[in-house]
């Protein structure tokens, strides 16, 4: 049977480049993140960090020696063809005569060769294994005697030789970012959001979150723009332990904040770790949902072996409230229901009089003629918004009894109809408080999608004949629409690759399915112009040069190019009218100092149709005057 490995790298403390910050927390991030949310065994997962503790009597110490060594012994010991690997590498990288070399702790510039790791080489060796690899590259850009080379390149030319699934952090002529304040690398930081939000089960699902939320996180913390690149090899190959395997998920100890992960735990270490997964799940969630710890169980299909002491007490359990619990629910249920029936029928009652109006009856008069219209309360729809009900003008009391007669059939009718116009839209949000209250008693959120898409997997277990059944039908309708508004709330956020995120939970079964089809598509569409936009941003903040008005009027040239409405515009139109502001504060500032012809020919720089032009064109008529009067 295939086993899962992983090599994680991760150099912060260089001896001859300067120090990164994160580089080490993105290689025990990820290792964390496969042992404990994805299955990998704790030994067969190996981190070479600064500071790692060592395997046995050897050293971790992420130099060339011990790298090359640990990838020997590995391949001529433990390693078997069709076995997984996952190997990440964060830190420097540079490319020297035309091929690119990752630098181990002691990698220095000037002797790239002897002390670098040569790529092909590593890559040749991962090949020649017979591995079922994917390589993802955090790699930083060092600044070498060849500080213009592109360091990348080569690295996406041998994926594409030799099949290697590859992730780059960023394209050859871009540079890697991280952030002390989120901790980690923007790449590392969106590879562990993407799995752990069960965008990372395909290379495909993680190069479509990558392309969204790498460039995102740059911008939410004001860096350039890097852009993955993904490598996808023709042959396809499952990235995660039970992407290609015969397992079933069973989510039904905890959840994750964000979103179940789709994988499973590998079938050889199911019974090492099933019985630590249960008693976990009973220590950390008090034996419900609701907690911030994702525990996975899984089982293969149609498996005979005995369940767990946990299943047992669960199964147990389940028993012992079968009988009252469905009664109770379905009682209150009609208590409701019932009460609902008469709310509306005593406000028909009270609404349709002709002749005798309520006192609490709203009333208003048109210029037309003296009749009144009667308005009645204002009740929410289905979908949150409110409707008002207005009925037919009532009859003046004044009205002749024949009048009265005929107007009175008329209202009856009318009345028939107001009621189902009043029943439905309770009717529909007696539904919702029912499915929101049903997600309250599984201890999920109605604000995450996630927990929205747990509350559905549960609810299609409901199998015809049961009692449940219709209402676990009308609550997975009710939950995949309350799961697309939330997908809507992100994209109008720009949070694209959530939006898309969210969406993709809606099944193909469900009515807004072709809805959230069509907003994926419109979404993407609006992530990839929102990047280019940014990109272009990125390049005008790249231009200026703290002093020089010039440089600011370059810039905002360079972001007039992001067209009013297109996604990013906003921002684009932010930084238009603060360069401006900018530059006339420049303007101002030579003018105190004398320098009148200076602060007159910087202010023209401001460009028409910015927040600072029509206080600039007071200014420079100002200063001409000055001039003028001397």
């Amino acid at each position: 049977m295939a086993n899962n490995w992983a090599i994680a790298i991760g150099v912060n403390q260089y001896q001859f480049f300067q120090p990164l910050g994160c580089a080490q927390a993105d290689a025990e991030a990820l290792k964390d993140f496969l042992v404990v949310e994805a299955g990998f065994l704790q030994q067969q997962c190996l981190l070479m960090t600064d500071t790692s503790p060592p395997l046995g009597d050897r050293s971790t110490y992420p130099t060339k020696e011990n790298i090359l060594l640990l990838l020997e012994d590995l391949a001529a010991a433990c390693w078997q063809p069709q076995d997984r690997l996952w190997f990440f590498f964060s830190g420097y990288g540079i490319n020297h005569n035309g091929q690119d070399y990752l630098m181990p702790i002691e990698g220095n510039s000037a002797q790239i060769e002897e002390t670098g790791i040569e790529l092909r080489t590593l890559m040749q060796s991962l090949q020649n294994a017979g591995l079922d690899t994917v390589v993802l590259l955090d790699i930083n850009r060092a600044y070498a005697t060849q500080a213009n080379t592109l360091i990348g390149q080569e690295a996406i030319e041998l994926a594409q030789e030799l099949q290697i699934p590859t992730i780059i952090s960023c394209q050859p002529e871009q540079f890697s970012h991280e952030s002390t304040e989120l901790g980690h690398g923007f790449f590392t930081a969106a590879v562990l959001e993407a799995l752990r939000s069960g965008n990372g089960n395909t290379l495909e699902d993680l190069e479509r979150y990558l392309s969204l939320r790498t460039p995102e996180l740059c911008q939410h913390y004001w860096r350039p723009t890097q852009n993955p690149v993904t490598i996808i090899p023709s042959k396809k190959q499952g990235i995660l332990p039970g992407s290609q395997t015969n397992h079933r998920v069973n989510n039904t100890s905890a959840i994750n904040s964000q979103q179940i992960l789709a994988a499973s735990l590998p079938s050889s270490s199911l019974h090492s770790h099933s019985h630590q997964l249960a008693t976990n799940a009973i220590a950390w969630n008090g034996g419900g949902y609701g907690s911030q710890t994702n525990l996975y169980s899984s089982e293969k299909e149609n498996s005979n072996s005995p369940p767990t002491n946990y299943s047992q007490a669960k199964q147990t359990a389940t028993a012992s409230t079968s009988i009252w619990k469905p009664l109770l629910w379905w009682g209150a249920s009609t208590i409701m229901v019932i009460g609902l029936l008469v709310v509306v029928f005593l406000r028909n009652q009270a609404g349709f009089r002709t002749v005798e109006i309520s006192p609490t009856t709203t009333t208003t008069k048109t210029n037309n003629d003296d009749s009144e219209t009667e308005i009645l309360p204002v009740l929410p729809d289905s979908t949150g918004s409110s409707k008002i009900i207005k009925t037919l003008p009532s009859v003046p009391v004044s009205l002749q009894n024949n009048q009265v007669q005929s107007n009175q059939l008329q209202n009856n009718q009318l009345q028939n109809n107001q009621v189902a116009a009043l029943t439905v839209p309770t009717s529909e949000l007696a539904k919702r408080k029912q499915a929101l209250s049903d997600l309250e008693k599984m201890s999920l959120e109605p604000n995450q999608a996630s927990d929205l898409s747990l509350a559905i997997a549960k609810a299609k277990k409901i199998k015809p004949g049961d009692s449940r059944y219709e209402q676990a039908q009308t609550n997975i309708q009710i939950w995949n629409g309350m799961i697309l508004d939330l997908a809507k709330n992100r994209a109008k956020q720009r949070k694209y690759a959530k939006a898309v995120a969210a969406a993709e939970l809606i099944a193909q079964d469900q009515p807004n399915y072709p809805l959230a089809q069509a907003v994926i598509k419109q979404w993407r569409q609006q992530a990839k112009q929102y990047v280019a936009n940014q990109t272009l941003l990125d390049a005008a903040n790249g231009l200026i040069q703290p002093g020089q008005a010039s440089t600011y009027n370059r810039a905002i040239e360079v972001a007039k190019k992001v067209s009013p409405g297109e996604p990013g515009s906003d921002q684009a139109r932010k930084s238009i009218n603060k360069w401006s502001e900018t530059i006339l504060e420049l303007a101002k500032r030579r003018a105190s100092r004398g320098e009148t012809k200076l602060a007159i020919g910087t202010a023209v720089l401001i460009p028409e149709g910015t927040s600072a032009y029509n206080k600039a064109q007071q200014a420079i008529q100002k200063w001409q005057n000055g001039k003028l009067q001397k």
